[in-house]
């Protein structure tokens, strides 16, 4: 539908529709007489007249009228005076239009919640974008749109109150440092919400997260085909979710193994790549014994833990394997490569819009959903047990020394 803007003439302020035609009118005293007068020339209009036409009559190209008729901008005030006063003097009508129905697309929000940044930042901005990305493919092809927002250190009490009348259908929440209370915080805002990258069994809340008991599984069994026995951990003293489900996973899955845990094979660094690397540092300058191999929580503590155990002298492979968790991009780069575990993050964006579409779209109360999505091992080159077969095995072969 084409509008007519007469500004100059009537003064309109708001719209009418007649015809085809979409007037910005005011029923004022001045105007009504005026208004009356137009709308009787349009009645009478016994052929249809052209924007050509218009154009010929005020003596300007026909893309001026265009504008003029569809209220643009960059028209001075004596151009279109001169186009509306055809517009009348023609008795012009625009041809009719079907009807534009006018989308607005429904909003998604996503927050991205750093509560003490230890493992939600630069670090791990990789597998946050591979988020956003399987959440947006997905939101786009359901018909929303997806905002981000990010919160750093902003209490939980007061992220939850930016959603309170906030003009969004759903909330998808990077749960990564959240608490079982700060999932209730952010639930009692009474929006739609699913949370991702945490897990809690027993809470009435939505969830899509790794499955950590099938990748520690993968990890570890992929030790034991190797013939190792003596498998360490190396997990982080930064409280999340996820690490208490590895650390957790690892203890239950080396029972299934047949395995012994260590107390002594469990280490415990920083989250950061270089903390874990002066954690380790440290560790090692104890004279530690070292186990055959280690799992370690994610890749960017596996970054600091290789690169203490290479400057002490330890060869990763050749002495000590290791297997990371995350599968980042440096992951292929280092030296050695990272065999790592990897979990499809868009997998993960894609099934929180699916389930969060479900909540929005259902006329009736649904029952919590908690999907895990499994793992697959990605083999490079720090687990290979072909390098391990070289060197001698004892103990005592992989007690850790400064390399002069």
């Amino acid at each position: 539908m084409q509008a007519i803007f007469l500004r100059k003439m009537f003064n309109f302020s708001a719209f009418v529709a007649f015809d085809g035609l979409l007037l910005r009118t005011m029923f004022t005293k001045q105007n009504r007489g005026a208004l009356s007068s137009l709308f009787l020339g349009i009645e009478m209009a016994s052929n249809r007249r052209t924007i050509r036409d218009i154009a010929e009559a005020a003596g300007v190209s026909p893309a001026t009228v265009s504008l003029v008729l569809n209220g643009k901008g960059g028209i001075s005030d004596e151009t279109r005076d001169k186009v509306l006063e055809a517009v009348k003097r023609l008795n012009y009508v625009p041809r009719p239009a079907k009807p534009i129905q006018e989308v607005t697309k429904e909003k998604l929000r996503f927050l991205k919640i750093a509560k003490h940044g230890h493992t939600v930042n630069r670090d791990h901005s990789v597998f946050i974008s591979d988020y956003i990305d399987g959440l947006s493919a997905e939101a786009t092809r359901k018909g929303y749109m997806l905002e981000v927002v990010s919160f750093e250190g902003t209490s939980i009490s007061a992220i939850a109150e930016t959603l309170m009348g906030a003009p969004i259908s759903g909330v998808i929440a990077l749960g990564t440092e959240l608490s079982e209370q700060d999932i209730r915080l952010i639930q009692s805002a009474g929006v739609p919400t699913v949370f991702i990258d945490t897990f809690f069994d027993v809470l009435d809340a939505n969830f899509v997260d790794m499955n950590n008991e099938d990748a520690v599984f993968k990890a570890l069994s992929q030790f034991r085909q190797q013939g190792f026995e003596r498998i360490g951990f190396v997990a982080s003293h930064v409280d999340t979710h996820n690490f208490r489900m590895r650390r957790d996973a690892f203890f239950k899955n080396m029972v299934r193994l047949g395995l012994k845990a260590r107390e002594q094979d469990v280490l415990s660094v920083e989250s950061t790549p270089a903390g874990a690397y002066a954690d380790t540092r440290a560790l090692l300058a104890t004279g530690i014994e070292l186990a055959e191999c280690y799992f370690c929580t994610n890749d960017v503590i596996a970054f600091g833990f290789i690169r203490a155990l290479k400057e002490f002298g330890v060869s990763v492979p050749g002495d000590v394997s290791v297997i990371g968790f995350d599968n980042l991009p440096q992951s292929a780069t280092i030296d050695p490569a990272l065999t790592t575990v990897e979990v499809s993050k868009r997998k993960i964006g894609y099934f929180a819009v699916t389930v969060l579409d479900d909540l929005i779209r259902s006329t009736e109360p649904q029952p919590f959903v908690k999907i895990q999505v499994g793992a697959e091992l990605v083999l490079r080159q720090s687990h290979s047990r072909e390098e391990n077969q070289k060197v001698d095995m004892r103990p005592s072969s992989r007690k850790a020394h400064f390399q002069t």
